[in-house]
């Protein structure tokens, strides 16, 4: 039988980052839109980290009520000057990720902090001019840093929000102190991170956008523009620890469900297309450098024939990827293909709003991905994943099991 039906909403979070956004406020204002504190102080305290205590209260930011997270080390006399690289909480990135994956998180808080974490300390190592293996990171190594995005991930979560997206991004101006002295706004970590991404000017003097904060929303983020039309159910808002005079310093978080089946559904969405023409690598690299890509993250890979100078024989490697992982693709076909130049192009494109369900067959249960399309299914696969364990398991092919999940889906579909 099928195991879920078809929802006509998708729960969507939107960040309206209009002063700016830190971890500390992402997370102040996930608890302000509701997720529990109970929930957060639970799952925080599995780090075991235990020179931190979590300082969680309401605040007034010139009239507007918010959420205040500090995650406020013990024994510390000045948390502000370690907040800016001062402090004696150094980690480097194994020692992170060991931290997250022992602690008993949920599977997706644990990749998705994992993932924020290597992406900061690409940056990071990237601006030292070392990899990110051999650098001693200032900002991730801070316990207060692992606090705000593994709170970030749990709080999100916590939610139930199916995708996430932001607004243009406020970076301030001027220039911030830290550990290596005056660096101008934005920080050179995060004018990393926010490659391809739209950011805003500001006259407020500082640093409005932190590394920790560009990284986690360009890791969780969907997308980043205008707000998407949404039926509004929860508005929290992230409280900043400084006060700005010309407004108030705080992150919006705005919670709402989006109509998938009012006329077209189709979701739309900017990605990066990368191409690069090889005539001297063999198949077997060809297929080691798609492979490489996916498992790094990118959403399709696909080559193409071609013919190219003195009629050789050549093929198009075609990298699609989220734009804030261009620069990423693009280092692995420089440093795992033969090619010695990459084409880039941003692209529009259109997905069908998609739902996994479950059928029960003779062969055990297999998992179908449908297309929904002005509320209705127009498309139906089953993962092939599943009937290929399926058929190994009881000795039959493939298509046989293909043939059935199929059958039990037209069974019981209304």
């Amino acid at each position: 039988m099928l195991k879920k039906k078809y929802d006509s909403t998708m729960k969507t979070a939107y960040f309206d980052c209009f002063s700016g956004a830190a971890g500390d406020m992402i997370v102040g204002a996930a608890l302000d839109a509701g997720a529990p504190q109970e929930l957060l102080r639970r799952e925080l305290a599995k780090l075991a980290l235990e020179d931190v205590d979590l300082e969680i209260r309401k605040v007034s930011k010139k009239g507007i009520a918010a959420t205040l997270f500090i995650p406020q080390p013990k024994n510390t006399l000045d948390h502000h000057h370690r907040k800016n690289h001062e402090g004696p909480h150094y980690r480097n990135l194994a020692d992170i990720i060991d931290i997250i994956e022992h602690a008993g998180l949920s599977k997706w808080t644990t990749g998705s902090a994992i993932k924020i974490f290597q992406k900061l300390a690409q940056a990071e190592a990237k601006v030292h001019g070392a990899s990110e293996n051999e650098i001693h990171f200032h900002e991730i190594g801070a316990v207060d840093s692992i606090m705000d995005i593994v709170g970030a991930c749990v709080a999100l979560e916590s939610l139930a929000v199916e995708e996430i997206y932001c607004s243009p991004l406020v970076v301030g101006r001027g220039m911030v102190k830290c550990a290596h002295g005056l660096l101008p706004v934005p920080a050179p970590a995060t004018a990393e991170l926010i490659k391809g991404i739209e950011i805003l000017p500001s006259e407020v003097e500082g640093e409005l956008l932190t590394p920790t904060g560009a990284a986690i929303l360009t890791t969780l983020a969907s997308g980043f523009g205008p707000m998407p039309a949404l039926e509004i159910t929860d508005i929290g808002y992230g409280a900043g620890q400084n006060d700005n005079p010309q407004m108030p310093n705080v992150l919006r978080l705005i919670v709402g469900q989006k109509r998938l089946n009012r006329g077209s559904d189709v979701l739309s969405d900017t990605v990066c297309l990368l191409e690069a023409n090889i005539d001297d690598a063999t198949g077997q690299l060809i297929g080691h450098v798609t492979e490489v890509l996916l498992q790094a993250g990118a959403l399709d890979v696909y080559t193409t024939a071609i013919t190219m100078k003195q009629n050789r024989p050549a093929v198009t490697i075609s990298v699609i990827c989220p734009l804030t992982e261009a620069d990423r693709m693009e280092k692995i076909l420089f440093m795992e293909s033969t090619t010695l130049g990459i084409r880039r192009q941003n692209c529009r494109r259109s997905v069908l709003p998609r739902v996994y369900q479950t059928v029960a067959t003779a062969f055990g249960d297999i998992k179908i991905k449908l297309g929904y399309f002005q509320g209705q299914p127009i498309t139906c696969t089953p993962e092939f994943a599943d009937c290929q364990r399926a058929a190994r398991q009881h000795q039959v092919p493939v298509k046989e099991v293909i043939a059935a999940a199929l059958a039990a889906y037209n069974a019981v579909k209304t």
